[in-house]
């Protein structure tokens, strides 16, 4: 009989020694793990392995015949119990059940959307689901911080950071035209770098000037 489960939102986390499920909330996909229910099968197939191989054993000394006999009917009795075998499957439909009413205990059912959803996802006051009945403060404290995030943007957008002039930072010798460095002097050439005045109206002059530029002096 195939499982009806209250939500298609789930996985089958069982194994062959027992069952176990996780169910996960519609919305916001975070899951709830079910207990873990041991396999009676699997506790009587491990113990029927045991006795087989005991029973191996004892024949080795008893004597050949009534050892095949016995170990042969433990293997099969184990082959019946391993897997997936009808016990199990019995087994595995009653453990759904139970899982199920442990699970439903931690969802609920929108009226509106008919969707499983977790306490996170659930507004109380509504009785629906978040998203088709947003919780009121939330909303508004959502509306408020995205209303002064724009408002920091366009306050942003509005605001001279920087109020100064760009100037290179770097000096170009003015003789061999190469960079020269922060000193006195070029460190290529030598030639200095620091305004010349002129000995006649005392204008000062870019360095490597030849001739003064107010009054036409030879510097």
């Amino acid at each position: 009989m195939p499982f009806i489960p209250f939500t298609k939102n789930y996985a089958d986390n069982s194994t062959e020694a027992g069952f176990q499920f996780t169910f996960f909330c519609d919305i916001c996909h975070d899951g709830y793990k079910t207990s873990f229910i041991e396999s009676k099968t699997y506790k009587k197939a491990s113990l029927l392995r045991g006795l087989g191989r005991a029973a191996s054993i004892a024949s080795s000394v008893a004597g050949r015949g009534i050892g095949y006999h016995v170990e042969e009917g433990a293997d099969v009795i184990a082959e019946r119990f391993r897997g997936m075998s009808p016990e199990w499957h019995k087994e595995h439909e009653e453990a759904f059940k139970l899982a199920q009413n442990e699970a439903m205990g931690h969802f609920h059912k929108c009226p509106k959307c008919m969707r499983w959803v977790c306490d996170v996802c659930w507004n109380d006051e509504e009785g629906l689901c978040v998203d088709d009945a947003p919780r009121a403060a939330a909303e508004v404290a959502a509306a408020r911080a995205a209303v002064r995030r724009d408002q920091i943007w366009e306050k942003a957008k509005t605001t001279r950071v920087f109020k100064g002039e760009i100037e290179p930072t770097q000096t170009v010798c003015p003789v061999c035209g190469k960079p020269a460095g922060a000193g006195k002097f070029c460190t290529n050439c030598g030639a200095p770098l620091s305004m010349l005045k002129c000995p006649k109206c005392g204008a000062e002059n870019s360095p490597g000037a030849r001739f003064c530029s107010e009054c036409g002096s030879k510097l």
